[in-house]
């Protein structure tokens, strides 16, 4: 285990503010195996990423596990060098899975902190909107969770104004962070103006969507219609034509549009050199003009979810 002892160490609670807490580089690993998940993290920290985003429906938890562990053997890391990201999978009926209750909650984070071998995750997410009449019951637990020490913040993903207004009216803590699919075809101006009114960070997910190459392998669903594949592999697309004028990668400049709006960006690939490459985003900025330019690509909801974009969860 990284971590001895049980939860958070003093030093480590007197950090209140995930916005200085969180690396803005994290490394995002849906879709890796749990098999790959060991080497493939292993790689990013060696490349230099500290901030690793998984879930309990990524069925990798074990693999990064041991990448952690052994992490302090082969990059000299303690565990508060690491920021790691969890989430609980709240159940849908929808598709035919009961919702987690209160005290499920809780066991899921117990059972991924098992799965991860080590005693506490510094954020904590609901995955989904999808806990019907028991979001407010897991929200609940998720505080709890952070009284307790198990994680020392907590936040949503793909939640809307209308879920968080729900943890609002209730007069519960407001999530400390939303994590929610963000890039220049998805910007979601009135929820990011939402967030940041109420002081919650913005953590983006599949910032690299608007590439030809983004999930294209089978079996890799996504909601992205062959006409946005066609638009991301035309000559004429504006990332391609802004990545040439800076001398960086179409990936750099997508990546370097989040950091540019506040939000923290989880990149995920296997390849180390491409590790190497969406880790170097220090050496450009965009510049306001083409800032603007890329405000005018937003083309409205997420695609990353085959189902659709689960923001739009009643």
């Amino acid at each position: 285990m990284l971590c001895t002892g049980s939860g958070l160490t003093k030093e480590i609670m007197n950090n209140h503010r995930l916005d200085e807490a969180v690396p803005k580089i994290g490394f995002g690993t849906y879709l890796i195996s749990n098999d790959q998940a060991e080497t493939t993290v292993s790689s990013a920290l060696k490349v230099g990423y500290r901030h690793i985003d998984t879930a309990e429906a990524y069925q990798n938890e074990q693999g990064i596990g041991a990448a952690l562990a052994n992490a302090k053997r082969s990059y000299s890391l303690n565990r508060k060098d690491l920021f790691i990201t969890t989430k609980l999978w709240p159940g849908n009926p929808r598709w035919g899975m009961p919702t987690k209750s209160y005290a499920a909650t809780i066991k899921s984070l117990d059972q991924s902190l098992k799965r991860l071998g080590i005693s506490y995750v510094d954020l904590y997410l609901i995955h989904a909107p999808f806990g019907s009449q028991h979001r407010l019951d897991q929200w609940r637990a998720c505080c709890d969770l952070k009284k307790s020490g198990k994680t020392r913040f907590i936040g949503v993903a793909n939640f809307n104004q209308t879920h968080i207004g729900e943890i609002e009216d209730a007069g519960l803590p407001l999530p400390d962070a939303n994590q929610i699919e963000l890039h220049p075809w998805c910007q979601k101006g009135e929820l990011v103006s939402f967030l940041q009114q109420r002081k919650i960070t913005q953590i983006a997910y599949s910032s690299l969507i608007p590439l030809a190459n983004w999930r294209e392998k089978t079996g890799q669903a996504s909601a992205k219609t062959d006409a946005m594949r066609n638009d991301g592999a035309s000559l004429d697309s504006p990332f391609k034509s802004l990545a040439g004028k800076y001398r960086v990668s179409e990936a750099q400049l997508l990546l370097k549009w989040g950091l540019q709006k506040g939000f923290a960006v989880l990149p995920k690939t296997t390849d180390e050199n491409r590790m190497r490459e969406n880790f170097s985003l220090s050496h450009f900025n965009i510049d306001t003009v083409d800032m603007e330019v890329l405000a005018t690509l937003d083309r409205g909801g997420g695609v990353a979810w085959e189902s659709g974009d689960p923001c739009d969860t009643p």
